[in-house]
Formats: C-alpha cells, structure tokens, sequence
C-alpha cells in the first residue's frame, strides 16, 4: 500500500472514529426509551432537522450513482432528476410537514410511520400497521443494499482490494453505529455528513474545473459529444459485451458515442416523477415528526432547499467535467458510477482526498443507518409490539430491534454481492416503492377526510404492486410503457384511494373530529 493511499484511509479512519464518538455521546440517551431511540423525543432542532433530513436522503448516489449518470450518458437524464427532486423536496417541506407533525401528536403520539397510519384511522386490528411495516422492511433492505453496493465500490476502488470483502467491512461498522446510538446520533451524524458532503462535492467541482481548462473547455468537451450537453437529447455510449457488462468502445484513445437518443417529453415527465417520491420517504417523513416545535419547519424548509439545489447541481456538473478530465477511465454504467473517487484522488493531497472520499463515506452512512433503523423499529415496534406481543416491555422491543437490525443486515449484504450492481438503478426502485406505497396515502391522510381505512390498505398494496408489475413486466413493452415506474403507481394509487374511500363505509365520527382538530390547529405543539 502506497503512502498516497495511507493517507487517505488515515483520513477516512479519522472520520469514522468521530462518527462512531458521536454514536457512544447518544447512546445512553437512545436507550432510555423506544421513544428516545427512533424518534429521539421529537427534540430535533430546525438545522439538524433539515440537514439530517436531506443527507439521510440523498446517500451515495448523490455521490456516485447522480454523476455516474451525467457521466454515462450526459446531462438530461441526470438533470430532470435533479429538478424533479428539487421541486418535490419543496413541496414536501411546503405542504406535508406542518400537518405530519401536528396529525402525528394527535394520533396518539405516533413515533412511526406505520403507527402514524394505524392511528389516524383508529384501527383495532392493526391491519395498516401490518402492511405498512411489511412494505417497509422490503423497499428499507433493499435501499440498504445499495449503501452496501456504495461502500464496497469505494473501498475496493481507493484500496484495489476484493469488492466483497469492502463491501463486507462496510456494512458491518454502519451495524455497530446504528445499533450503538438509535435517531439522535444518526440525526446528529448526519448533521455533520450533510456538511462534509456538500463540501466534498463543492471542492471537487471546483478543482477539477480549474484543472479541465475553466468552463469553457468543459461546456465545449461536452458539447462535441452527441446529445450529452442537451435537456431533450441523450448521448448515447456504443457498447460492445466483455464479460457479461456492456462495455463502452474506445477508438484512438477516446470513448465512442453513437447518433444521440431523442430524449422527449415522456422521458421528462418519467424523471420528474422522481419528486412524487418525497411524499412517502420515511427517512424524510419521520423528520418533519420529530422537529421539537412546528413553527421551526419553515425555518428547516430553507436551510434544506440550499443544501438540495446546491448539492445536485454540483453532482451533476461532476459527472459532465469528469468526461473531459478522464474520458476513458470508466466504460461500464456500473464503473461510471466511481467518477468521483477519480476526481478526487487525481487532483488532491492525499490527506485531503481522504476526507473527500469521507464525504461518500458520509453519504453512505447517513442513509444506510436511517434504513436499518426504520426498517427494524416497523418488525420491532409495529409488528412485534404493535400486534404480536402487545404487552412487550420497551427492554424486549429494544432486544428486538437489535436483533431485526442484524437479519436486515444480512440480507442487505446478500443483496449487495454482485459488484456490477449499479447503485443508482437500485435506489430508483426502492424510491418508487416507497413513493407509490406511502405517497398518496400520506397526502390524501392529511388533506382529505372522506378517506377510510379500507381506502388506505387499497391505495398502499396498490402502489406497491404497480411498482413490481410496471418495472418487471409492463415497462418490457417499451415505448410509452418505458416510464419510470413511480408515475403509474403513484396516479393508480391515488385512484384506488379514493374509488374504495367512496364506496366504502365514511370514517367515524372520532377520526373525522381528529382530522377537524388538525386542520384547525387545535393540537397540542408538544
């Protein structure tokens, strides 16, 4: 091992040992209670709010997966996400998270997101709670295993050691941290991980400008390549099979790129309805639960559209100004995807990429421990405690959780064992099944009153079976069938809501005076 490299796992090294300080300060306070640790006793303040909302969010395929798009095949793809994120990061902030916090106090004090929606409609028989954890804990083990794909990548790529073993190392220390510190130290961490990653990402972009000759000479790079600079246009990469991956062609040192791809307003609209996703995020959504007062979200709603427009602007740009700095470097989708550990490294002191290369790291840990702990407190909380054992000590949900936490893990890890895995193909659909399944149920709980229990189950295994049923079977048709899964799900979701709402028996008369009550602000701002 060099001593470049040295350097940089000094760094790396450095930065997890104050994660893992972070984690042991919380950690007598996460284990008070099951309240202490998955909501952390709605105590968060407006900047640890946002910042930890957003960075448990966006993980490494803000880092990786996002300039390993603009890398691949040029802006378009890669912008209309972006936009499309922008925008429902907004409108989440805007619309949902004033009444989120307020209906979830009136709900008996839910600290869930399956028990928020157990509560709101009064059920006995706990069956929202069930197939909302079940949901849960299928779409959270797999977003999981693309933080795991994201940890081995970048090991294995700073260190040339064996994928699986980095991959292995990784998902291991993101275990101990969130078994150590539960919401408070993973909001907490993720507080500074937002701030290393958007001054990773800002460092990066800015340097390896300089170093691609300005502006300039990056926009006219791009702009020689076919359909790659364009926002209705998509380059596209000829590719030849090695090994089972497709892998881009190079003719006299240079990638070559094929006539550029239409890229219409069907592709468009598919990439924009990645903001529908926002509306039914849990890592999101328990945010806006847990803020201590609801008069500091508007506070928290600017300070998160700072750090989300930069952020995605600066990720996508890297993608852009790595084509010109290193066009050969990466010739598969899934290789595309390290763009920005090739920047980092080529163009900073070593100890000094080793911090950046903390920022993905960062990234990866912020999300991956707001996965686990989510998915685990849905079996432990809502299963376990909610319908199988409802008279379990908080000690015996606690033992649990822990428990839940490893065999996530485990599967996770299996998930994340193919190294060609391309990590922003797996967060898009565990993002859809989360958007679909909670999305419309979620807005339709806080805003309609007509809506009902047996509404709610349609709407949510609905969503979530269009999801599986667009993405492996109808999106195969292709053309108009080729849109990104989210949207289908999300409108034939909202349909099912309100056809079963309306033809089913009207809420009772305690959950329509709950609903009242929220909407008139007669709640308790505890």
């Amino acid at each position: 091992m060099s001593w470049e490299t040295i350097q940089i796992l000094i760094a790396m090294v450095i930065y997890m040992a104050a994660v893992i300080v972070i984690g042991a300060l919380y950690a007598k306070r996460a284990n008070k209670s099951s309240e202490e640790y998955f909501l952390g006793g709605r105590s968060l303040g407006p900047w640890m709010t946002a910042m930890s909302a957003e960075a448990s969010d966006m993980s490494g395929w803000l880092l990786m997966g996002l300039p390993g798009v603009a890398y691949w095949c040029g802006l378009a793809d890669a912008a209309w996400t972006a936009i499309g994120l922008a925008v429902g990061t907004y409108l989440n902030w805007l619309i949902v998270s004033k009444r989120l916090r307020r209906y979830s106090v009136r709900a008996n004090n839910s600290i869930t997101l399956p028990e928020f929606f157990s509560n709101r409609f009064r059920e006995k028989k706990k069956t929202i709670m069930f197939i909302a954890a079940a949901f849960i804990l299928v779409f959270f083990t797999v977003y999981a295993a693309s933080c795991f794909v994201t940890c081995g990548k970048l090991f294995s790529t700073l260190f040339g050691l064996d994928y699986r073993l980095m991959m292995l190392i990784g998902a291991a220390f993101v275990l101990l941290y969130t078994l150590l510190g539960g919401f408070l130290a993973e909001s907490a961490s993720d507080f500074m991980q937002a701030i290393v990653m958007i001054v990773a990402l800002t460092v990066i972009v800015v340097i390896s400008t300089i170093n691609a000759g300005g502006l300039g000479a990056v926009l006219d790079n791009a702009g020689n390549i076919p359909g790659f600079l364009e926002f209705f246009g998509l380059a596209t990469p000829e590719t030849v099979e090695v090994g089972g991956v497709a892998t881009q062609v190079v003719a006299n040192g240079a990638p070559v790129f094929g006539t550029a791809s239409e890229y219409g307003i069907l592709s468009v609209f598919s990439m924009l309805a990645w903001g529908l996703g926002y509306f039914g995020m849990p890592q999101v959504l328990l945010r806006f639960m847990a803020i201590r007062k609801e008069s500091e979200l508007k506070r928290s709603r600017r300070i998160a559209m700072i750090w989300v427009v930069v952020s995605l602007a600066v990720a996508v740009f890297i993608g852009i100004v790595g084509r010109q700095l290193f066009p050969t470097a990466h010739l598969t989708a899934s290789g595309a995807e390290n763009i920005f550990i090739t920047l980092a490294t080529s163009s900073l002191p070593a100890i000094i990429a080793g911090f950046v290369m903390a920022g993905i790291l960062a990234a990866t840990i912020s999300s991956s421990d707001s996965y686990l702990l989510i998915a685990a407190s849905a079996f432990s909380k809502n299963i376990f405690q909610g319908i199988c054992k409802k008279n379990a000590s908080d000690k015996q949900v606690m033992i649990i959780t822990r428990i839940t936490l490893l065999v996530l893990a485990l599967i996770g890890i299996v998930i994340a064992l193919d190294e060609n895995s391309v990590i922003f193909s797996i967060v898009s659909f565990a993002w859809a099944g989360f958007g679909a399944t909670f999305g419309p149920l979620m807005i339709l709980s806080l805003f309609w009153k007509r809506i009902n229990k047996a509404g709610a189950i349609a709407g949510m295994v609905s969503g979530a079976a269009m999801v599986f049923l667009w993405k492996l079977v109808i999106s195969k048709l292709g053309g108009v069938f080729a849109i990104y899964e989210l949207l289908p799900a999300f409108i034939f979701s909202v349909i099912c809501i309100v056809v079963v709402s309306l033809l089913t028996k009207a809420p009772s008369q305690e959950v329509e005076e709950d609903f009242e009550a929220v909407r008139s602000g007669a709640v308790e701002n505890a």
